[in-house]
């Protein structure tokens, strides 16, 4: 990537001004890393130029491109935090900051035994940073993926730790923050270095599948596309191919059976709006049999991640099984972009009139988990121990929505328990809660709960609340919260007393028994 390149795409986006401080900052960085290689070979700018491009791509803010440009600058070069700062604004400055410390951070992130008590400065402030403004992430998302782009490059050793971590660490983050395709480029580009053989093996049986489904989906493809311009319905339609690594881990979930895997080949359908997916899946419907059992609406109920769309699997008259996605523009786009795709800019290009939309008043409730983040940050500056199951879950975990019987949603960690939501809901509702009814029939503590649950919390008016409540929680908020109740009730203490009593009393009479013998 070089400058003009970078340029040229960026003046459709934004208006000249910024344009103008886009190569300003291009000229900064170019002189800041001069006479730095990658081990390509290539002059190191290429790299955050690169980095720079997928941000604009993903319609990202001009501050966060120019942190793109800036991003290695602080920790590689004598460009100073103050310098950029000074040159580009606050924004600017604190984005090139967070992605810094994820620099510094990540590898605690996975190995956190041995490298969170040497870093808890570093990742606090990452943590924060992340809460504060998630775009940092993103950031580093694009780094990470260039970096993956240009993997040949590096030793064998580094090409294997710098794979896995993609899978572990930055692939399930762009998947929280709904980055469909980002996502699937990260894992597609890791999994070939992480297990040669394995990517070989699937990849090969994708391609010899692929020839037979290819051409008959192309018949089913052109009777869709008859059948919606006869009802009259505005459409784009496309193929969508089952990734290499997606396949991978679905074979192992169906003991390697390919024939048990429906969606190799799918058609995408995207219309303009909610109504018209309705209308399109009935049309769908209507033309060939659905499998009931596979007609997924993750528009009523979205995945945890914000995902909406409607799957369904159909069978034709000549018995062929096919998948098709229906999706509005504005749903697709976040599934292929996701968060990223919240702080782009108007398409208002008057420069009077020009709104920076970045700034989000409000997170959507699918990344509620973002601002959890500041709840552990917190921990870590004043020396509380965090564990590495309490990130998994804050940090990394599959996350669920919850219902209350008045309709708001929360968001959860998957296989939270009934009291994760109840201190969810407010730490008084928790500490009252008496039992639990989850879609209207009666539901223990212990049972986990799951995506789309409507919980009600049955409450009494004396506190509830016992010790082992604490194995009843999976969330750091909730456990934080009853702890500190607990505390207050002089409940953890009383008992924690009991126990040592109990202790003592076991040591002495082992003691006796020892010499007795």
């Amino acid at each position: 990537m070089k400058k003009r390149e970078l340029l040229e795409a960026a003046k459709p986006h934004y208006p000249e001004n910024q344009v103008l401080e886009l190569d300003h900052a291009i000229d900064i960085a170019t002189k800041a890393h001069a006479g730095q290689k990658r081990r390509s070979g290539e002059p190191y700018i290429s790299h955050p130029l690169a980095v720079a491009k997928l941000l604009i791509d993903w319609e990202l803010d001009m501050d966060s491109v120019i942190a793109g440009v800036l991003h290695d600058t602080v920790e590689d070069t004598d460009l100073t935090l103050e310098d950029i700062e000074t040159l580009f604004g606050h924004d600017v400055a604190f984005l090139v900051d967070g992605v810094t410390k994820v620099g510094q951070a990540r590898s605690g992130m996975r190995d956190l035994e041995s490298y969170l008590p040497q870093t808890k400065d570093n990742l606090s402030k990452l943590l924060i940073a992340v809460a504060r403004d998630v775009r940092v992430v993103i950031i580093k998302i694009a780094d990470r993926l260039h970096n993956l782009q240009t993997l040949q490059h590096m030793p064998k050793e580094k090409q294997t730790k710098i794979a896995r971590e993609s899978l572990e660490v930055f692939a399930p983050m762009a998947d929280r923050l709904a980055m469909g395709g980002p996502r699937m480029q990260i894992e597609e580009l890791a999994f070939k270095y992480v297990d040669p053989s394995e990517f070989n093996k699937t990849q090969n049986m994708l391609k010899k599948r692929l020839g037979k489904s290819t051409r008959k989906l192309g018949k089913v493809r052109q009777e869709v596309e008859a059948k919606l311009k006869e009802e009259g319905v505005e459409f784009e339609i496309n193929g969508r191919v089952k990734s290499v690594y997606s396949l991978y881990r679905k074979l192992k979930r169906v003991e390697g059976n390919i024939d048990d895997i429906y969606d190799l080949m799918a058609l995408r359908i995207i219309v303009k709006n909610k109504a018209e997916c309705y209308r399109t899946l009935g049309i769908l419907h209507s033309m060939y049999q659905p499998m009931i059992q596979r007609i997924k609406d993750y528009i009523a109920v979205p995945k945890t991640n914000g995902y909406q769309s409607l799957h369904t699997t159909v069978i034709t008259p000549t018995e062929q099984i096919v998948e098709f996605q229906v999706r509005s523009r504005a749903m697709h786009e976040y599934a292929e972009s996701g968060l990223a795709a919240s702080f782009h800019y108007h398409e208002q290009k008057d420069s009077d009139k020009y709104v920076k939309t970045s700034k989000m008043e409000k997170l959507p409730s699918q990344m509620q988990w973002i601002t959890q983040l500041q709840e552990i940050a917190g921990k870590l500056r004043n020396q509380e121990e965090v564990s590495r199951d309490q990130l998994d879950i804050d940090l990394f975990g599959r996350r669920m929505f919850i219902y209350s019987p008045k309709g708001d949603i929360f968001n959860l960690p998957y296989e939270a328990l009934p009291l994760d939501f109840a201190y969810s809901v407010h730490t008084d509702i928790g500490k009252h809660a008496s039992s639990f009814k989850v879609n209207g029939n009666i539901h223990p503590f212990d049972k986990p709960l799951h995506n789309g649950d409507i919980v009600e919390v049955i409450t009494k008016k004396s506190p509830q609340i016992k010790r082992d409540w604490l194995n009843l929680v999976k969330t750091s908020h909730a456990k934080s919260k009853l702890r500190s109740q607990l505390k207050q009730h002089g409940l953890i203490e009383t008992l924690s007393s009991a126990a040592a009593i109990i202790r003592e009393k076991t040591k002495r009479k082992a003691r006796r028994e020892s010499s007795q013998r």
